[in-house]
């Protein structure tokens, strides 16, 4: 989870927990709650801990230490495929 303006907010951690830790930042997909038609924003499986879109669009790279940020639990693989697979014609 990370802080932003309205309160702490969950999102999915996309880069290598061994980038993470040597850099001090994680690049992270905000997660919303609000249901919008777009292709980049993947739907959260019903039953997992957290529920809404992974905002792929909405990339961003954030310092975890100074925001905070807290563990929620793990990501489905398939789930981690589908945003990764997102990110790349975003990236490339």
């Amino acid at each position: 989870m990370f802080d932003e303006q309205m309160g702490n907010r969950p999102g999915l951690v996309v880069s290598p927990i061994d980038f993470n830790r040597k850099i001090g930042f994680a690049f992270v997909c905000p997660v919303s709650n609000t249901q919008r038609q777009n292709p980049f924003y993947v739907k959260i499986p019903d039953g997992e801990a957290v529920t809404g879109v992974i905002m792929v669009d909405q990339l961003r790279s954030l310092d975890f230490r100074a925001r905070k940020a807290s563990f929620i639990g793990k990501c489905p693989e398939r789930l981690l495929q589908d945003v990764l697979r997102r990110i790349k014609p975003i990236l490339f």
